[in-house]
């Protein structure tokens, strides 16, 4: 289960705190929430009907809207079409009371689950969320040179790359890395989005048509808690906003082989009846690494023309089973990372919609040792530089073998191995050098 992420010390504890000043307001009456009561009375008929017995503030909470404006009113309204019934409760009041459906209620739920069984957080009507995500881009932080120094420093990279990677960041809309396996392009997207920072809102899912769309992921999703502030006199302050959305990390989402045509627009499932929202709107207000491209089961011109609408005109169109279309910001820095020369992937007219390309070529020999030297830092193992001397003499040179920035880290890990199994503190000795390298090098 991946970790709650927690600000740092900042109004709220959020690293950029400008962004509540976009914050979507809580509504205040059903109408503000832009959906129909039709559509809220058939998630609470789905609540009810699997939860059993639930009191009005359960129903609140279920689906993250306020109790007073908007849950109060669509209780009333089962309520009056008898399709609810109370059952008593422990307060005051009909926030704490405890309902149940009738017969007719668990029938009309029965009709609601036929629709969806979508149950959980109430939607946020496409053109809010539209409205919202473009507000969101012009929060979009600057990367100085300084800022790509630091988050790159866990890794060697040339001062002539790390200019070419500092505007193309700060483009935010499209990079393609490309070159040799094994140096470091995926690490370097993986960086690149760490050190966008701040918060973005991502909603829990969208309506369209009365269609529910599930955006929110946690596999690429992490929730940011607001920590309480304090007034001058030491009172607890707290932040009020619509909590059908959930403030999170930027996002970034990488895929790879698993792309496909299919995967790039709205993923409906005939057994739940909602949608799954698709890569590059998970992505939004972050990153989208398409790792490895070029290995995908589609034909790489396919993909790449499903992308120059969106990389010219910065929106997308989705399609609804039904068969309408309708638009979505694409609001995200698109990275391909590939092993393949980018022209036998895709024509000069796709390479100029990617206004960046940059080749991560095979380290020198000095960037070699300062790799190697990083790595044993961090592995506890004394670097020897004659050791590596040693690796290009008697290995490297003879077989004509290219370097690649990954083979220290992973021939100390395969030293580190074999001085374990040996039960010996492990060392840049020539015994263990030569047991990695006969293991390792051998088949590349």
């Amino acid at each position: 289960m991946r970790p709650e992420y927690v600000a740092p010390p900042n109004p709220f504890g959020l690293e950029n705190p400008a962004i509540l000043d976009i914050a979507p307001a809580e509504p205040k009456s059903l109408e503000e929430t832009g959906l129909k009561m039709g559509l809220l009375s058939d998630i609470a008929l789905r609540y009810l009907y699997y939860q059993g017995t639930a009191t009005g503030m359960d129903i609140a909470q279920e689906m993250r809207l306020p109790w007073p404006a908007v849950i109060e009113a669509v209780v009333e309204f089962l309520t009056s079409e008898k399709l609810v019934d109370l059952r008593g409760g422990k307060g005051f009041g009909r926030a704490s009371v405890d309902f149940v459906l009738s017969e007719r209620g668990r029938e009309y739920a029965r009709g609601a689950i036929e629709r969806s069984t979508y149950v959980g957080p109430a939607p946020i009507p496409i053109e809010q969320y539209n409205a919202l995500i473009t507000a969101q881009t012009e929060e979009s932080p600057v990367i100085s040179r300084e800022d790509l120094v630091m988050g790159l420093s866990h890794l060697t990279v040339s001062a002539d790359l790390m200019d070419k990677l500092g505007p193309a960041v700060n483009s935010g809309r499209s990079l393609f890395l490309y070159g040799p396996p094994g140096n470091g392009k995926t690490s370097l997207a993986e960086a690149i989005s760490r050190m966008f920072g701040g918060e973005v809102f991502i909603p829990h899912c969208l309506e369209i048509d009365n269609q529910i769309i599930k955006v929110f992921d946690a596999l690429n999703h992490i929730p940011v808690r607001l920590e309480s502030e304090r007034d001058a006199a030491g009172r607890r302050q707290t932040f009020e906003m619509d909590h059908r959305w959930q403030l999170c990390r930027r996002p970034a989402v990488v895929v790879g082989g698993e792309l496909t045509l299919e995967t790039l627009d709205l993923i409906y499932s005939p057994t739940a009846r909602f949608y799954e929202a698709p890569f590059q709107v998970k992505a939004n207000g972050g990153m989208l690494l398409i790792d490895d491209f070029g290995r995908q089961k589609v034909h790489p011109t396919d993909l790449l023309n499903r992308w120059i609408v969106p990389l010219e005109k910065r929106v997308d169109f989705l399609t609804l089973h039904t068969g309408k279309k309708f638009e979505i910001p694409f609001d995200q820095l698109l990275v391909f990372s590939t092993n393949l020369d980018p022209k036998e992937l895709v024509d000069e007219a796709f390479l100029r919609r990617i206004k960046y390309k940059i080749e991560v070529t095979n380290p020198d020999e000095d960037v070699y040792r300062d790799i190697f030297a990083n790595v044993c830092e961090a592995a506890g193992i004394p670097y020897v530089e004659q050791a590596v001397t040693y690796l290009f003499e008697h290995y490297y040179r003879p077989r004509n073998m290219q370097l690649r920035a990954c083979h220290p880290r992973d021939l100390v890990q395969l030293i580190r191995d074999a001085a374990r199994y040996r039960q010996i503190p492990p060392a840049l000795s020539k015994d263990l050098l030569d047991q990695a390298c006969e293991v390792f090098l051998v088949s590349l």
